[in-house]
């Protein structure tokens, strides 16, 4: 057989792996989809509506620590929370948004790992290392941005946009498309942003990226970084704020983990460089 079919049929044979890995990452999704499908009015009542809830964690920890200082609570959120349909399949529309959006992010880390099977077979010993720990640092980066969104901007802007009045007139009465929407904007935006850090261990390990690079700009990075979080939230100041801090404090990973990543591959240089002297 020549060559040129052998690498061909090569080719044919990783398009039909990489199909392989995606069917059954998207079986994954599907899987978690249904599940969450079938139990929807719990997942609507208990995650999705939660932080609406004055006794959601994020409210309950605030108000603790207002009475701790102030004497009084600082989150009075109501009882029921004024939530509407406009359109007459809104409900079902939002069901299969909801389904699809939380079987991607619950299924995310066996994606990740369907990527890695997918290229680890022609990686070297010491590149399947670095890879397990992008991979690994990827899905867990991924979860963590999620539940920040959620647990920690979340209750921020339901707080901020009911509260918030132009008019004793005006009733509030949230549409149920626009709070899912803005659910899923702000979690899964945060999720991706999350991901900040594995993108500068790339760009560092390929030198296209160094810390002194990410120290010099750091003052652009927060401008930066209040534009993003104005992206993903409402851009009211109190949500911007809530999204902003953990994407510094992730700012200041990044210099670090540069840092770390950095010298390693100076000390390798160093390593592989032949010394002049010796070889005189």
């Amino acid at each position: 057989m020549p060559e040129t079919e052998d690498k061909e049929m090569s080719f044919i044979g990783h398009i039909g792996e990489l199909r392989a890995h995606l069917v059954r990452s998207i079986i994954a999704i599907v899987i978690v989809a249904f599940v969450i499908g079938f139990n929807i009015n719990w997942v609507m009542d208990a995650i999705v509506f939660g932080p609406t809830r004055p006794d959601f964690v994020t409210f309950r920890l605030v108000n603790a620590l207002s009475q701790y200082f102030v004497g009084s609570d600082a989150v009075n959120m109501p009882k029921e929370f004024p939530i509407q349909v406009r359109e007459m399949f809104g409900q079902f529309n939002m069901m299969m948004a909801v389904s699809i959006v939380g079987g991607i992010i619950l299924a995310f880390p066996y994606i990740v790992w369907e990527i890695w099977k997918f290229i680890s077979p022609a990686l070297r010993e010491n590149e399947r290392k670095n890879s397990l720990f992008i991979i690994n640092g990827t899905w867990v980066l991924f979860v963590l941005g999620a539940l920040s969104g959620y647990y920690l901007v979340m209750p921020f802007v339901i707080n901020f946009g009911y509260f918030f009045s132009i008019s004793s007139v005006v009733r509030v009465d949230i549409d149920l498309v626009n709070y899912i929407s803005l659910l899923l904007q702000v979690v899964v935006g945060m999720a991706l942003i999350f991901l900040f850090p594995m993108v500068i261990y790339i760009l560092t390990s390929l030198g296209l990226v160094t810390p002194k690079f990410l120290r010099k700009y750091r003052r652009h990075s927060v401008v930066l970084i209040l534009v993003v979080a104005a992206a993903i939230t409402p851009a009211d100041i109190i949500s911007m704020i809530a999204a902003a801090l953990p994407l510094l404090l992730l700012y200041e990973v990044c210099i670090i983990m540069s840092s770390v990543v950095y010298k390693k591959m100076q000390k390798s240089l160093k390593v592989n460089t032949p010394d002049k002297n010796h070889q005189k």
